[in-house]
């Protein structure tokens, strides 16, 4: 990762799943590992976390936001206040776009493959997502 690749603001979008709901989100580092963040979405409980952010300023530190080990970080304590999907994704979207802002990890796209394993009598079980 370069000096330049680090301080670059990020942009990431974040498509729920089933729900339909989409999310941007721009994460750009202000000091040190501080970032500011921002958040976008048609998703209503995911408009109060931003709002939440927001109201805070929008900057996080970014340490705090990608372990465990100091407490819930904000990001997650503020999405457990108002998420109503123990499963969504967009928290850890939001995590992510921070740590690559931040410069604590390079810009990557993450997927989940979701579907039925299907089987048959002669080959065993096979995914249906990845037809392995």
């Amino acid at each position: 990762m370069t000096a330049s690749t680090a301080t670059k603001p990020v942009l990431a979008e974040i498509d729920a799943g089933v729900c339909g709901h989409l999310t941007t989100v721009r994460a750009a580092k202000t000091d040190g590992y501080k970032v500011r963040v921002a958040a976008e979405s048609t998703c209503p409980h995911v408009r109060k976390i931003a709002a939440d952010l927001a109201a805070d300023g929008g900057e996080v530190d970014a340490l705090h936001q990608i372990g465990l080990r100091q407490g819930l970080p904000t990001v997650l304590e503020t999405a457990y206040r108002h998420c109503a999907h123990a499963a969504c994704p967009v928290p850890a979207g939001l995590i992510k776009a921070i740590e690559v802002a931040a410069g604590l990890a390079l810009p990557r796209d993450v997927a989940m493959r979701i579907g039925h394993e299907e089987t048959s009598e002669t080959a065993g079980p096979r995914s249906a997502v990845t037809g392995r």
